[in-house]
């Protein structure tokens, strides 16, 4: 979305760096990234080298001449060389209100916290990770029904906004250090943490399936299946049951026990096959009964 901002205002796009293009879909064919797919519809050069940190890739990088560089979820840490390279240095978009979630996955991590706001901030960047000069911030409010994918698509238009805010006044950029308080670290997603632990509370859980839509999404065993948790709701219901055990299901989805409260399960999906609803689940699996429990084998 920055890169689409960048060109209707006007400003000149010498170049667009990507990362190599990623496997994707059942065939893991070669899929070009979003930036990658803007950029070849207006005609630009596209590099993608696997490394910033070699001799040639800075050696092509310099021949663009670039006058400012600005990253966007890039995924690499820039050398020095690179961030000395344009005469007004580099700016980036960050999906956070620094020095709070510096790192990779801010959003997930801000959701997970079930922190309230959030918001853009375009930074100077230098060598550390995250910890330059923030110049200019967009708040963001953070939804009880905000995904992932939600608030990604949001931040995105922000990011967009927020730059062109910063390069339209670039003559009066002024540079705020980032405080030595308050700094917090977004470390990056794992497939491991998509588990539910049904020991945690409902609204923990909650977050959880959430904070990983569209990616990893969060899993529960069941029997052989693992089962992936697409969408629900959390209650402050009390109740003495077990931890995962399946108290009931209706029209709204399967209600489960937690270390506190109830979650009630809505949109489901089986290994391999598509998201349904989990009552629909469970009228396709007679099996499925009140009395399961989540996370363990039939």
């Amino acid at each position: 979305m920055a890169l689409r901002a960048l060109l209707q205002a006007g400003h000149q796009v010498v170049a667009v760096y990507s990362q190599p293009d990623r496997p994707s879909g059942r065939g893991r064919t070669l899929q070009p990234g979003p930036v990658k797919q803007v950029a070849l519809e207006h005609d630009l050069p596209v590099c993608q080298p696997v490394s910033l940190r070699t001799p040639e890739a800075l050696a092509e990088l310099a021949a663009w001449q670039p006058d400012l560089m600005v990253v966007a979820a890039y995924g690499l840490l820039l050398p020095q060389p690179v961030l000395d390279l344009p005469p007004q240095g580099c700016l980036n978009i960050h999906a956070s209100l620094l020095p709070r979630w510096r790192g990779a996955a801010p959003i997930q991590r801000a959701l997970l916290a079930g922190d309230q706001t959030t918001g853009i901030c375009i930074m100077q960047m230098d060598a550390g990770l995250d910890t330059g000069d923030v110049i200019y911030t967009l708040p963001c409010p953070i939804t009880a029904d905000d995904t992932s994918a939600l608030l990604h698509d949001r931040l995105a238009k922000l990011g967009a906004d927020a730059l062109l805010q910063v390069l339209h006044s670039a003559s009066a950029w002024t540079r705020h250090p980032q405080p030595g308080e308050g700094i917090t670290y977004a470390h990056k997603l794992t497939k491991e943490e998509a588990f539910i632990d049904w020991s945690e509370s409902a609204q923990q859980i909650d977050r959880r399936l959430r904070a990983y839509q569209p990616w990893p999404v969060a899993q529960t065993l069941l029997g052989d299946d693992v089962l992936r948790l697409h969408s629900g709701s959390w209650r402050s219901e009390v109740t003495d049951a077990v931890p995962g055990m399946l108290l009931k299901i209706s029209r709204e989805g399967w209600h489960v026990a937690t270390g506190e409260g109830i979650m009630v399960i809505t949109r489901i999906q089986r290994p391999g096959g598509k998201v349904m609803d989990s009552c629909e689940l469970a009228r396709a699996r007679p099996e499925i009964q009140p009395g399961l429990r989540l996370g363990t084998p039939l």
